[in-house]
């Protein structure tokens, strides 16, 4: 078992075999969870923070920090180029899908020695109301390597007579009957839906949930802490009267939909996908809606062979 506390000192790795054999030093799969300090030159670069993970993927292996709450990414000495992925928090739900936070990824961003701040948005908070009581909100932004902010689902429609006033979040709520749905940003999510009670939280991914019938947008896929691809910011179900045709959330851990026949509630979005929570019921004193999932911001980069 690898040991935290040997991980930065300068003589902590002089008798340790897998530096000098490093097929059996690391496994192809995803093998460390340590937090702090990491064995090899990072492409000549040292750095801490998150929860670090390293993997190996046709070939290259990649060391990740994982950012599951708000915290520092320190560079201690050298630089490199890093990709990155940030993910906003989802939109919590009324009695249509909150929205999912707005997704963002690059390649090729260029660290040195420094300290960058890194904010994980929180997910949207319901309030514990019902569906048709206003209090639901958007989700929190997310912001990393002191260059990226990358915005907050919107929340989905709470009553019958109102709008959705989510123009400029990351992806736009769902609507109730005839209002309006919630108008996401380009590039970082889509525009909600809305048919009836069964209005979907918007998704990443260009299709959305942009067919009216009440699925929650798919995500769209994003680094991983293995070489796996999950998806992120997958928009919340709409609700619906029978149980049997609950809208299910999109891919990326949007949330179901919510049924007023058994009274069952929305679910939340997932935490750490960006997520928007599924829709309540439609009649009150009965389901309620839900909590948007927190963000997650990824960094990784190639490590020495």
């Amino acid at each position: 078992m690898f040991r935290q506390d040997r991980t930065n000192p300068s003589t902590a790795v002089s008798n340790w075999r897998g530096r000098h054999d490093t097929p059996k030093g690391w496994p192809s799969t995803a093998v460390s969870t340590w937090l702090n300090g990491g064995l090899f030159g990072a492409a000549g670069m040292t750095a801490f923070g998150g929860i670090i993970t390293q993997y190996e993927d046709s070939g290259t292996t990649y060391r990740v920090h994982t950012f599951r709450g708000s915290g520092k990414f320190v560079v201690s000495s050298g630089e490199a180029e890093v990709d990155w992925l940030i993910v906003a928090g989802g939109g919590a739900s009324g009695t249509a899908g909150g929205g999912a936070g707005g997704m963002l990824t690059g390649t090729g961003v260029a660290v040195s020695a420094g300290t960058y701040t890194i904010v994980v948005g929180a997910g949207g908070l319901n309030g514990g109301n019902n569906a048709n009581t206003a209090g639901a909100t958007n989700g929190s932004n997310s912001t990393a390597l002191g260059q990226t902010t990358v915005l907050g689902g919107g929340f989905s429609m709470s009553g019958a007579s109102e709008a959705v006033a989510t123009t400029g979040v990351g992806s736009g709520g769902g609507a109730y009957f005839t209002a309006s749905v919630g108008i996401g940003t380009a590039g970082q999510g889509n525009d909600g839906a809305g048919i009836g009670q069964m209005g979907g939280g918007g998704g990443k991914a260009e299709d959305g949930s942009t067919d009216g019938v009440g699925h929650g947008g798919d995500g769209a896929t994003g680094y991983g802490i293995t070489a796996a691809t999950p998806y992120y910011a997958g928009g919340g179900g709409g609700s619906d009267y029978n149980l049997a045709s609950m809208k299910p959330g999109g891919l990326g851990g949007g949330g179901n939909g919510g049924s007023e026949t058994t009274s069952v509630n929305g679910s939340g979005g997932v935490p750490n996908t960006g997520g928007g929570a599924g829709g309540g019921d439609v009649t009150p004193s009965v389901g309620n809606g839900a909590d948007g999932g927190a963000g997650i911001v990824i960094i990784r980069y190639e490590v020495a062979a």
